[in-house]
């Protein structure tokens, strides 16, 4: 079918000879693309022309925020070390629970499969499971915003430095691991001495960028009711306060870029 509609070019070659050029399937797959893009437009009811009619009304809301409210800073302040506190507890208790969830995960330190297996399994559905949806269910068991906040960043966070340390340590060089065990080490020490100096800083930096990229996830927390600055933001788009809303950007994009400031000199350190 796809020959008939891209005929393959005939090649002459220098003994005569006629032999078919293999013909890229590139068209193949723009046309297909193509077509998803056509039907997804469709179903998410994509229009230019709306977007042409509205796009004004994004730059008022921008003009807005560039006149940022100086007297909300006072408001800011307290949700913002909300804010920080819920990342780093978060960020650090989840960092510190993965290295044994990743240990657990290893195909190559775990000999039992049904132990590895069943580890990689629950890290792969906290890390399906959104962000949002994690502290909008905490917030309804525990009923304490900065908590319910906390728990989700927490789990996110054992999620992903979970999954990522699990692979450094199965690509990690084994030989040395081996030899420790040969010499009566138990896998624990062998582990201890072997594989974790190989991962120790990978595991660091992975550990220090989730917490930048965490700062962000609880920003926007609050609008499940997980407390943190995400309330403010939530309030000020609620009243159509954009001018307040400015402020809390602005502070929020000062914190950010002063945080991965600091994480990327220490995470250069690290490699």
């Amino acid at each position: 079918m796809y020959n008939k509609i891209f005929p393959p070019k005939k090649i002459a070659l220098p003994n005569g000879k006629i032999v078919l050029e293999k013909r890229s399937k590139a068209p193949l797959i723009l046309l297909i693309v193509m077509i998803a893009v056509y039907y997804s437009a469709q179903v998410t009811g994509f229009s230019f022309e709306v977007i042409i009619k509205r796009i004004h009304e994004f730059f008022t809301i921008i003009l807005e925020m560039l006149k940022p409210n100086w007297k909300y800073f006072d408001d800011i302040i307290p949700e913002l070390l909300v804010t920080l506190k819920m990342s780093f507890f978060g960020s650090v208790v989840g960092a510190i629970v993965a290295l044994p969830a990743a240990v657990l995960a290893s195909t190559n330190i775990i000999k039992i499969r049904v132990i590895d297996s069943i580890f990689k399994t629950v890290l792969s559905l906290l890390r399906t499971m959104p962000t949002l949806v994690t502290a909008l269910i905490a917030t309804y068991v525990f009923d304490l915003p900065a908590t319910a906040g906390t728990i989700a960043i927490f789990l996110f966070t054992i999620s992903y430095v979970g999954k990522l340390l699990y692979e450094a340590i199965e690509n990690a060089d084994m030989d040395s691991f081996e030899a420790m065990e040969s010499i009566g080490m138990t896998r624990i020490q062998a582990f201890r001495y072997a594989i974790m100096p190989q991962v120790l800083p990978g595991y660091l930096s992975t550990s220090l960028f989730c917490f930048e990229g965490n700062v962000r996830y609880a920003a926007i927390l609050g609008y499940v009711g997980a407390g943190g600055i995400g309330n403010l933001i939530n309030e000020t788009i609620g009243w159509r306060d954009y001018s307040s809303l400015g402020m809390i950007v602005i502070m929020l994009v000062i914190t950010v870029y002063t945080i991965e400031t600091i994480s990327e000199h220490f995470r250069k350190k690290l490699i």
